[in-house]
């Protein structure tokens, strides 16, 4: 693993005119910590990063390939039509491009702000009256049953909602009930045999994009500071710098001894 570096692009200028990219993802760390936001976007010292979820995501490659097939036949996939939702995955030209989150994605310039707002999709189904659905796969494994109640389940409302203002604002009409598609692996099993079994189900969520506006007012307020924004009140990473330091401070490094062979 590469030591860690502070990172010298993608970093806010203040004297710059051009529209800055604010991804999905960095709009919800906002949300969560200002400070690290800050520290990320305008100093370049973004948090410690994460293993990727390669069986999460290989779910979603899944997923994304067997929509796809009704997708090619303009047909309803059978969890639609078991759960009553009456839709087909959309046929867009776009549709790639919009699930790019790194390159692409779904992007918007929000011109108070001038913050370029983008995000990469799981998947778009669109209603018989051209009303275009918002859907988000997530893959767990838990014994509970599945909502999204948890309290850290307001980041997937807050993903989904996203979504939705992104698409509004590229002039699709958008259902405000947007889907969670949850492939649930099943640890009851006997033996494992080489396969996971994955029990799917779908929950709708009535999405509110009303706190957007405010939340990119409060970003770019936030970028154009000369000052270290105060910590979120649960952020992780913010209460570990603030241990660690005192820590270091009550005792100073001591000089390392050698140890001779």
């Amino acid at each position: 693993m590469a030591l860690y570096t502070k990172r010298a692009w993608n970093l806010f200028d203040p004297a710059s005119t051009a529209p800055f990219n604010v991804s999905r993802s960095k709009v919800d760390l906002f949300f969560e910590c200002p400070r690290c936001f800050y520290m990320d976007r305008r100093l370049g010292v973004s948090r410690p990063s994460m293993p990727a979820f390669s069986l999460n995501n290989a779910v979603d490659e899944l997923m994304k390939k067997e929509f796809d097939i009704h997708r090619a036949k303009k047909t309803a996939h059978p969890l639609m039509k078991a759960y009553g939702i009456d839709a087909v995955p959309l046929q867009h030209e776009s549709m790639e491009a919009w699930r790019d989150a790194r390159k692409r994605g779904i992007r918007f310039v929000h011109t108070p702000t001038n913050l370029e707002v983008s995000g990469g999709i799981d998947d778009v189904w669109v209603s018989p009256s051209g009303e275009l659905i918002i859907v988000d796969y997530k893959a767990t494994s838990t014994r509970k049953e599945i909502s999204l109640d948890d309290q850290w389940k307001a980041a997937y409302k807050r993903q989904v909602e996203v979504y939705q203002w992104l698409f509004r604002q590229n002039g699709f009409p958008v259902s405000k009930t947007a889907y969670f598609v949850f492939c649930n692996g099943d640890a009851d099993k006997n033996a494992f045999d080489g396969k996971l079994e994955f029990a799917v189900s779908i929950i709708p969520y009535v999405g509110n994009d009303a706190w957007i506006e405010g939340t990119l007012q409060g970003i770019r307020e936030c970028l154009t500071s000369t000052a270290l924004p105060e910590p979120g009140s649960t952020c992780e990473h913010c209460s570990y710098r603030a241990a660690a330091r005192a820590f270091e401070v009550e005792r100073p490094s001591e000089p390392r001894q050698r140890t001779l062979y």
